[in-house]
């Protein structure tokens, strides 16, 4: 798999998580793998992507966290596995979008 296609598809697969699990119902037995492949995906790019997309990363898995904690818990093995990928701090809620703080700020 060359690394753009690499790139897209860890971005697809960061990006349909944090939507299926934006607070809602969900069924949670997909997680774990689904959490299993992101890390994979993740630490498959080369070093000076995943530095360039960091930033993107911590927005979209950091609310996919914060979408999931108030279900799971802290200490549950998914949210360990996605917090890997997060370097810093977590958006503040699911709905901590950069646009909507850059408007907020006006």
């Amino acid at each position: 798999m060359g690394i753009y296609q690499s790139v897209y598809d860890f971005a697809a697969k960061a990006g349909s998580l944090e939507g299926y699990v934006y607070p809602k119902d969900l069924d949670l037995q997909y997680l774990s793998q689904w959490a299993d492949n992101l890390v994979g995906l993740y630490h498959g790019l080369p070093s000076e992507v995943r530095e360039e997309i960091q930033k993107e990363c911590n927005e979209t898995i950091g609310r996919t966290i914060q979408s999931l904690l108030p279900l799971l818990g802290e200490g549950h093995e998914v949210i360990r596995k996605l917090r890997s990928l997060v370097k810093g701090n977590l958006p503040s809620s699911p709905d901590d979008f950069p646009y909507r703080r850059k408007t907020a700020d006006r």
